[in-house]
């Protein structure tokens, strides 16, 4: 179960992991009766009530599992279903394919045949030939976030509701390699499955990964640093295991394109943060080293194309910090020579508006020229042109910017009331700026920006602001309060 109600009678569950006798390895009961009450459903299961306390509702479940012949484990608990094929209804469980157990359809026409194959093979090197990596290519979907939402649904009784949270699941949106155990679990996993929805669709398939692990990462907030620390021996395992294992997987996956965001808030840091921030300045070195090491590395990979994170309009907008990360991003280009970067991705897990004419230069935005994304990619587009880097194109995260939050001060990051999705993922979205590649949507709505807990190792105290979200879980984890406002106050609507 990924997140609870705000309910006592409920607030026992939120422990729970699915088990066979389902319930009772979950502390809980089987209810006496297959046909008692249903009180509550989460992914887990049914759950009735006797002698005041939760019950699993037993199941019988076939004899055989048909999935298991295939290579795949049956579903442990109520999955919802993510595709059907002439074999069964399948649903995703720890980021894999698994069957719902149930009676196989009778045979029939495939419209998108050997959905899953466990081990397809590379065709011929791919190249993006320097053209804009998401024109013209499928979007991969993530089975993770899949997952999350069908949790999600299960929490929700509004139907207009669940309708929207429903077609989310028609949209792509990137899968962050967080930890050297998560690039472990998800890398190979989803470039395997984006090959074999490339085999079977005849069509490209563009997978977008987030590489987010470097020592002392996120140097500026204490929600979401990392797990390696700004020290020599964990840049030597940054680059042992965690990029060298991410250039051999996609050394061999050569012939589908990838999209890599690069180390969101890392060199935002080093151009605001060194003078201020004790361990942005022990950072700095190991920053600027793993950018080196990864552009070498994954920049000849001709179907990879590489943006590297540039903050938002109201971290770096002002004329003297863009001026300033002109020549730093420059030279961290330069560094990692002969490797080639494509671009940059603005608005990384933030929630400025694509455009807000309600604002312009003034005491009100501090004197920002660049007070919405839309006009700070037109300024940093002539900046960097002007630095002499020679790719400049950009990547807007658009997954939670569409309605303008509540915040007082533009700065104001974790967890926002007033949230909504924005625009959806598309390639060269704006005629007018053949420089912008894409709307994606990299920051997933419904996972938390950091936990509102003030014990919390964690805590941040910007996710205590009056205008974050609470109460919030730890970053990375479900919100479902957050998600649904998300849905509600999307624009254009779901």
């Amino acid at each position: 179960m990924k997140s609870t109600l705000a309910l006592t009678a409920v607030a026992a569950l939120a422990a729970k992991a699915s088990a066979a006798c389902w319930s009772q390895k979950l502390g809980y009961p089987c209810c006496s009766s297959s046909s008692a009450e249903v009180w509550y459903t989460d992914n887990d299961g049914k759950w009735g009530v006797e002698n005041n306390d939760w019950c699993g509702i037993p199941v019988e479940e076939p004899d055989t599992c048909w999935s298991e012949s295939l290579g795949y484990p049956c579903c442990s608990s109520n999955t919802g279903v993510a595709y059907i094929d002439n074999d069964g209804e399948w649903g995703v469980e720890n980021g894999g394919w698994c069957g719902i157990k149930g009676d196989r359809p009778n045979p029939r026409p495939n419209p998108n045949p050997n959905p899953i194959d466990e081990d397809p093979i590379p065709g011929e090197q791919y190249s993006h030939n320097g053209k804009n990596p998401f024109a013209g290519n499928e979007f991969y979907l993530n089975p993770y976030y899949l997952e999350e939402v069908d949790g999600a649904i299960a929490q929700m009784s509004d139907s207009s509701l669940i309708a929207k949270a429903e077609k989310m699941k028609t949209y792509s949106n990137a899968i962050w390699l967080d930890t050297i155990k998560n690039m472990q679990s998800w890398l190979e996993t989803n470039l395997k499955g984006a090959l074999a929805q490339q085999q079977s669709s005849g069509k490209n398939v563009l997978t977008v990964f987030v590489v987010y692990d470097l020592p002392g990462r996120d140097c500026h907030a204490l929600a979401s640093n990392g797990e390696l620390l700004a020290n020599d021996g964990d840049l030597a395992r940054y680059k042992s295991e965690y990029i060298d294992v991410i250039e051999e997987k996609l050394t061999y996956y050569k012939s589908q394109p990838v999209v890599l965001i690069i180390e969101p808030d890392s060199l935002a840091n080093l151009v605001t943060n060194l003078d201020s921030t004790p361990a942005c300045r022990d950072s700095e070195k190991y920053y600027l080293d793993g950018h080196a090491y990864l552009i070498q590395k994954f920049g000849v990979l001709p179907h990879v194309a590489m943006y590297l994170d540039i903050g938002h309009a109201f971290w770096l907008g002002w004329d003297d910090n863009r001026e300033k990360a002109a020549k730093v991003y420059s030279k961290v280009i330069s560094s990692g020579s002969p490797g080639k970067v494509r671009g940059f991705t603005d608005n990384v897990a933030n929630y400025t508006p694509w455009e807000d004419p309600t604002l312009s230069r003034g005491p009100d935005t501090e004197w920002n020229p660049c007070p919405d994304e839309k006009r700070y990619l037109e300024a940093m587009h002539k900046d960097f042109k002007a630095a002499g880097i020679s790719s400049v194109y950009f990547v807007c995260d658009t997954s939670r910017n569409g309605h303008k939050t509540d915040r007082k001060h533009p700065g104001e990051w974790c967890n926002q009331t007033g949230v909504g999705i924005g625009a959806r993922p598309q390639a060269s979205p704006i005629s007018s700026m053949e420089y912008l590649d894409a709307f994606y949507w990299i920051k997933p709505l419904g996972e938390s920006d950091g936990t509102s807990d003030t014990t919390a190792v964690r805590y941040d105290g910007y996710c205590g602001h009056e205008t974050a979200m609470k109460p919030a879980p730890e970053a990375g984890q479900w919100f479902q309060k957050h998600f649904e406002q998300g849905l509600k106050n999307a624009n254009p609507p779901l």
